[in-house]
């Protein structure tokens, strides 16, 4: 069982934040990001194995799926891919596998505000467990998000790091600073 100590706004914080700093490597920050991706379905896995409900788990998984999974979705929607489809090359057939993964993106913030909706209802009417139909959604939600990582990283990482030019990853990585309201060092480069 992780430690679950307390983040911003005194909630709690069982996947661990991002060093922002690494935003000056987008392509790093996002891997950073997928492994706490893993992390957090290893997480929904133990929730919904547990016969009595965490309430502070359930709450802190809640607010990351509302959160910060939902601000890494967006690097990749308005970000990543776009610049992707403009830097591919023919060869790379990149658009089957860009259009999978933005179909999985849309079924998944959907899934994602259910299950976040659910674990604060179940939070908030003090449950002392989680049905089975909760249950269910955060098996399957967790086991498509490893399908989906392992996608991205074994095709969409590397085909970024070899296509996206350095002015292309410097935008990437103030986009991203933007989107968390922060603002790069000047001087701060991919």
């Amino acid at each position: 069982m992780p430690a679950v100590t307390t983040g911003e706004a005194g909630r709690a914080d069982v996947i661990g934040a991002l060093d922002h700093g690494l935003l000056a490597k987008p392509l790093e920050f996002i891997l950073a990001d997928h492994l706490r991706q893993r992390n957090l379905c290893r997480l929904l896995d133990r929730l919904a194995e547990e016969p009595l409900l965490d309430h502070d788990l359930a709450e802190a998984l809640a607010d990351h799926l509302a959160g910060d999974m939902a601000i890494h979705v967006l690097d990749e929607e308005e970000d990543l891919f776009p610049l992707l489809r403009r830097r591919a090359k023919a060869e790379d057939e990149v658009e089957r596998v860009l259009g999978l993964l933005s179909r999985e993106h849309a079924e998944d913030d959907r899934a994602a505000e259910t299950i976040a909706a659910r674990l604060r209802e179940a939070v908030a009417a003090k449950h002392r467990s989680l049905d089975e139909e909760v249950r269910s959604a955060l098996r399957g939600f967790a086991h498509r998000q490893r399908r989906h990582l392992a996608v991205e990283n074994a095709i969409v990482m590397p085909l970024a790091e070899a296509r996206l030019t350095v002015k292309d990853l410097q935008g990437l990585a103030r986009r991203m600073a933007v989107r968390r309201g922060l603002h790069l060092r000047p001087g701060a480069s991919p």
